[in-house]
């Protein structure tokens, strides 16, 4: 049965979507007046003063009750920095970073550290014991018992010499030998110095003939155990990885972060830098941008940076996560309204309700740019010292978005 065609009772049938479409349209239209949102009518199109059909859609006229729920201030000017801002993570700071590996090869006897210990310079870290140290003492002893043999000789040819009983190139023989043994004997005597032990020590070794082959591994640093791989009974070489130990200096930490292509011409070696981890909210630490990567990659568009962060209290802990900001530039002063003032409309445009009586209200779409500090900055739209609604500017574009359903 078509619409409009009489039923056998004589009703016309009036279809199910127009009853829907009739009562939504009456509910809004009902809400509307009863919440106030419409208190004012746009003129018309055509009649003396008035805007244009476009303009006039885009005026709200406030009653003097519903005047008083907005705040209206002139745009102003703001000094908004020129900053980037990336997120990344904390890391030791490699720079500052030691691996510290025996200088000779040999079996780990004792460990003194463990991760997270600070150590102090010259402070052992772990012994072991050197089959090297062994042989170079075992020479020195041997090179001791030659220049004891070859100095008693000397003497009792120079006696002999004396009383008659000797020729002087015996002697001369015995002077020779005697200084060969000592040339060996201090040859003997500095390699074993060479394996960091005394003065004290090695003469100690002399005089008790026994070699003491422990050889005493130090920090060459002031820092943190960051790693440790030692163990006790384990057979360390010069340079093999890993190294038994890892010795930092965390007075500063790396803050290491991707950032896009785009961004990377605003960035410079030495820019100052305030970073700021989720563990410690509302802290800064200060530092600088000490790398920049050399390449893109293909995949993300994305290069590294990494920045030198102070952390005089060690509060910072590697892999902790965390945001830096740069100041890229000095500071610009431009056009700026408080940041309740735009309103982001349905189809993505920003808004802002300019006024000139504070009663009549104009919507006029604008550019945005900074977001610092509760203000935006407006890049084309408005002019400082125009008044504009800075509380209730998001109920002037319901007011509108109300008005457009209603004529829907």
């Amino acid at each position: 049965m078509h619409s409009g065609e009489k039923t056998t009772t004589g009703r016309v049938s009036v279809p199910r979507r127009a009853v829907v479409i009739v009562g939504v349209a009456v509910i809004v239209l009902a809400g509307a007046y009863f919440t106030g949102l419409i208190g004012g009518h746009p003129k018309p199109a055509g009649e003396p003063g008035s805007a244009n059909t476009e303009e006039a859609a885009a005026i709200v006229e406030l009653s003097e009750k519903q005047v008083a729920s907005i705040k209206v201030e002139p745009a102003g000017e703001h000094l908004f920095k020129l900053e980037k801002i990336a997120v990344g993570s904390i890391d030791y700071n490699e720079d500052m970073s030691v691996q510290v590996f025996t200088n000779y090869q040999g079996r780990i006897t004792g460990l003194f550290a463990k991760v997270g210990d600070d150590v102090k310079k010259d402070q052992t870290l772990f012994t072991i014991e050197s089959p090297d140290l062994m042989q170079a003492g075992s020479a020195l002893l041997a090179a001791q018992g030659v220049l004891e043999l070859t100095t008693r000789a000397l003497e009792r040819q120079k006696k002999l010499l004396a009383s008659g009983g000797t020729a002087q190139v015996n002697v001369e023989q015995a002077v020779s030998d005697q200084q060969t043994a000592l040339g060996a004997y201090q040859a003997a005597y500095n390699s074993v110095l060479v394996f960091g032990k005394t003065r004290a020590e090695v003469d100690r070794m002399v005089a008790d003939r026994k070699v003491d082959t422990t050889l005493l591994v130090i920090s060459p640093i002031n820092g943190r155990v960051t790693a440790r791989n030692a163990q006790p009974g384990l057979f360390v070489q010069p340079g093999n990885a890993p190294p038994p130990f890892v010795v930092t200096d965390i007075s500063t930490k790396w803050m290491i972060a991707n950032v896009i292509e785009s961004d990377v011409p605003a960035y410079r070696l030495g820019q100052a830098v305030q970073a700021t981890v989720t563990a410690y909210p509302g802290r800064a630490f200060e530092g600088k941008l000490s790398t920049i990567g050399t390449a893109v990659d293909p995949n993300s568009h994305r290069t590294f940076v990494r920045d030198e962060i102070k952390d005089p209290d060690n509060l910072l802990l590697c892999g902790m996560y965390g945001s830096f900001v740069i100041e890229t530039g000095p500071p610009l002063r431009a056009t700026a309204v408080p940041a309740a003032s735009v309103v982001r409309e349905g189809d993505g445009t920003m808004t802002v309700f300019a006024t000139n009586d504070g009663r009549t209200f104009v919507k006029r779409i604008v550019d945005v740019g900074l977001r610092q500090e509760g203000y935006v900055q407006i890049l084309k739209g408005l002019k400082p010292g125009e008044q504009v609604a800075t509380e209730g500017a998001l109920l002037l574009s319901n007011v509108l978005a109300l008005r457009t359903a209603a004529k829907d």
